[in-house]
């Protein structure tokens, strides 16, 4: 005789992660930072358009880096050379930094630093163009990268990463001249999954649309330090 059981379903699987970000993101804003989280497919370019972001902002801004990689701390060792705090994550099998892995990279970067004094922490997320948009990590805003190399049809093929996405940075535009690529396609098809995005094309080989970039995440750490800091919960 077979048993039978009830499954609930329906059940929030991500409730216990939504938890732990809200818990990250009070504890930023008790320190008064600004925290974005950057996600992209593996090679659009984040770590190269962070190596550009730290070079021209860590002499005004006060910025650490969680760096989250399945293995190995490659580019966690690249940004260092700038000098910043780099707190490197190594997430085994998994494909997507969560708010619990997070928490112990700001546990970290709170023991071995004042966290008061910085204005500005940035989130590489793993690569991937799917799970990392599922699961916040106390990020106050979301960045995706979209590289030119990959096709107009990415944010019709993956809409969740682009509909929770704050800014998108399409990147490798110096590649424009040697590819078939509709740039005005790609931006039709994010506007249809999120009309509201900041779209920026940029360039971290030549320094297209980086002082855009710039000014955008400026805009963000400022917007932040204007609002009222909330206690973390017990």
């Amino acid at each position: 005789m077979h048993q039978t059981f009830d499954v609930a379903l329906g059940v929030n699987l991500l409730h216990a992660n939504q938890a732990g970000a809200d818990h990250n993101r009070a504890h930023f804003d008790e320190w008064g930072i600004t925290c974005l989280n950057l996600m992209s497919s593996p090679g659009a370019g984040k770590t190269a358009v962070l190596e550009r972001t730290l070079a021209a902002l860590s002499p005004q801004l006060k910025i650490a880096v969680i760096e989250g990689d399945m293995t190995t701390e490659l580019d966690a060792d690249r940004l260092r050379q700038y000098g910043v705090p780099v707190i490197a994550i190594n997430t085994g099998r998994s494909c997507h930094l969560d708010s619990k892995m997070v928490a112990g990279g700001i546990h970290r970067l709170a023991h071995e630093y004042n966290p008061t004094e910085f204005d500005l922490v940035l989130v590489e997320n793993v690569g991937n163009l799917v799970c990392p948009a599922e699961f916040e990590v106390g990020e106050h805003a979301k960045v995706a990268l979209l590289s030119i190399t990959e096709g107009e049809d990415k944010p019709l093929k993956y809409p969740v990463m682009f509909q929770e996405a704050d800014c998108l940075l399409i990147t490798k535009m110096d590649l424009v001249p040697y590819l078939e690529i509709d740039l005005k396609r790609i931006e039709e098809n994010v506007r249809q999954m999120n009309p509201h995005v900041t779209i920026i094309a940029v360039s971290a080989k030549t320094g297209e649309g980086l002082e855009t970039w710039f000014n955008w995440l400026k805009s963000q750490v400022k917007s932040q330090l204007s609002k009222t800091p909330v206690l973390p919960h017990a």
